[in-house]
């Protein structure tokens, strides 16, 4: 009797957690963590209520060109007159009249931000015009990729680069208004 008394204390203190008594007692006998034990704000800081505000409704989504003129661009319903550079976190007036003026001094800032920059998209007005190879250089000395364009095609390249969450950012001087259609008279 001694030896069933015995075994039958062994195995229900099992070190592998296996209980074969009818009278097992439980192994977690904790008045908190039964299930009739409601947890109310005062248990925990865990519990207590939290709040959200949701500052953007598409989280990543970016900068956005919704349109272009000669006076300047549309970006995410905002009117910007002149040249001006996107950044990841904020719309700029750039200091730069022509395609002429980008300089190593003007592009500065592109390189200096921290998320860096994958890739800037540069502007260049209604045409495509060489910018000078030495601020070419140092852009891409500096590890960010170059794309150079006439306007209409930088806005759509960095919204399609915006769009697929790469950090790029835009250079961009407003087209000229085009006088190719207009009738002169002799």
């Amino acid at each position: 009797m001694a030896s069933a008394m015995c075994a039958r204390f062994l195995l229900q203190r099992s070190t592998q957690g296996f209980l074969f008594s009818s009278r097992a007692i439980p192994a977690f006998s904790s008045p908190l963590l039964s299930r009739g034990h409601r947890l109310s704000p005062s248990d925990d800081e865990m519990y207590q209520r939290t709040t959200v505000t949701v500052m953007q409704k598409e989280p990543g989504r970016g900068v956005m060109i919704n349109g272009y003129s000669s006076q300047g661009f549309n970006i995410d319903g905002n009117k910007v007159f002149g040249p001006c550079a996107l950044l990841p976190p904020a719309i700029l007036q750039w200091n730069v009249g022509s395609y002429k003026d980008i300089t190593e001094e003007s592009v500065s800032l592109f390189h200096m931000l921290e998320p860096r920059i994958e890739i800037i998209v540069l502007g260049t007005g209604a045409r495509l015009e060489q910018i000078n190879p030495s601020v070419l250089a140092l852009l891409r000395s500096k590890g960010i990729a170059v794309e150079v364009q006439d306007t209409p095609n930088a806005c759509a390249t960095f919204n399609f680069l915006t769009s697929e969450r790469r950090v790029a950012a835009a250079g961009l001087i407003p087209p000229q208004i085009s006088t190719a259609l207009d009738v002169t008279q002799e």
